[in-house]
């Protein structure tokens, strides 16, 4: 696995608290990934959910970077990573957690907080899971790990594991339209005139590039992975107590509030705070979420200090 390496011109001396687009092979697949801030600073990786990719994190980055090294990759078959063809890549969570671990490997970064949105729960969790020693502190913005936390909307995805022929038409008209792609940023916010038209335009014209019907439902139809593996989350979470903060959309229609609550069983004294906004809480309450991970990992890096 290699890194490109930085362009020579003066225009790449920017303080670290610009945002660098950059990209990394890992096992043969170009990622892309946005960083920020001081190298040697505490590490943030960010795992966007489906259909983003680390531009979702765009607004956020500003907040956190003049202390924090910000690290957030399109996964394999979003953004501007690589989208090979499902025929020579496994389009499954595990594979993307692998993707996501190799970058790491390439950056040499070893230790990290994780912020978990969507698709980026079921891909951290592997890694915490995996390398539970590697994680200083999980941040966690409606991503699911407890059953109770998927709503009622879900009922036509969990019929389509049991009979993909059947429910594949339906799940890539709810996936794939551009009347899902506009809803699911706009369902449940509380003044849509706030929110960018380009969030929805731009994921709907990646979600109708040649391939890309294909790479989604393949990811969809192994989300069902995610809910075997919840047992084994939640017992990381006992077991090992990571620093937790829970920021939610309480208005998320795909994921509950329930779910968001559910994380306080596990690690008793996470902080869980239910904020104005759907399931793109970013969109919103990008302030309010900067502002308490600034409390909670300040709090975090004084204990360790």
């Amino acid at each position: 696995m290699s890194r490109e390496p930085d362009l020579g011109s003066p225009a790449c001396s920017h303080a670290t608290t610009a945002v660098r687009h950059r990209t990394a092979s890992v096992d043969g697949i170009r990622i892309f990934y946005r960083e920020a801030g001081p190298p040697e600073a505490p590490a943030i990786l960010l795992l966007h959910g489906f259909p983003s990719s680390s531009r979702m994190f765009a607004t956020l980055f500003p907040f956190l970077s003049a202390h924090y090294r910000l690290i957030a990759p399109d996964f394999p078959g979003f953004g501007h990573s690589e989208a090979p063809s499902p025929r020579d890549f496994p389009y499954t969570f595990d594979r993307l957690a692998d993707c996501v671990r190799g970058l790491l490997r390439a950056l040499d970064i070893s230790r990290y907080t994780l912020y978990l949105q969507d698709y980026g729960g079921p891909v951290g969790f592997r890694l915490a899971t995996a390398n539970p020693e590697r994680v200083a502190a999980i941040v966690i913005q409606n991503a699911v790990a407890h059953e109770e936390g998927l709503s009622e909307a879900w009922a036509v995805r969990k019929a389509f594991w049991l009979d993909r022929p059947a429910y594949e038409d339906r799940i890539r008209q709810a996936m794939l339209s551009a009347e899902a792609a506009r809803q699911r940023h706009l369902a449940g916010v509380g003044c849509a005139e706030l929110i960018d038209p380009d969030t929805w335009s731009d994921e709907f014209a990646f979600l109708t590039r040649p391939g890309m019907a294909e790479i989604q439902l393949d990811l969809a139809y192994d989300y069902r992975s995610n809910l075997a593996a919840y047992p084994q989350w939640q017992a990381y979470l006992r077991e090992h107590r990571p620093p937790t903060l829970v920021a939610w959309g309480k208005n998320d229609p795909l994921f509950t509030v329930d779910g968001a609550l559910a994380f306080g069983r596990e690690v008793p004294d996470a902080e869980i705070h239910l904020l104005n906004a759907g399931h793109f809480a970013l969109d919103e309450e990008v302030a309010a979420i900067a502002g308490l991970m600034h409390r909670f990992l300040g709090r975090q890096n004084a204990h360790r200090g």
